[in-house]
């Protein structure tokens, strides 16, 4: 799918997060991602792609500060 890349920030759709930004941290295969949310504090979920809608916004995964920017 066009737009699954480390950095891209998303909305979950679904689940407990539905609603809250995130950022895909690592693309595992053609179906699932790593992503980090703010709704979270443990760290990075397994999501399925198709629980995600993708946004125009790209960030650097490796800079933390502006990681926190836009999931605040």
């Amino acid at each position: 799918m066009k737009g699954i890349e480390p950095g891209r920030v998303c909305v979950k759709l679904r689940g407990r997060d539905a609603g809250s930004k995130c950022v895909i941290t690592k693309v595992l295969d053609g179906s699932f991602v790593e992503v980090l949310t703010a709704a979270r504090k443990k760290g990075t979920r397994k999501v399925n792609i198709s629980h995600l809608e993708m946004l125009d916004k790209v960030v650097e995964v490796a800079d933390e500060n502006a990681v926190k920017k836009v999931l605040s």
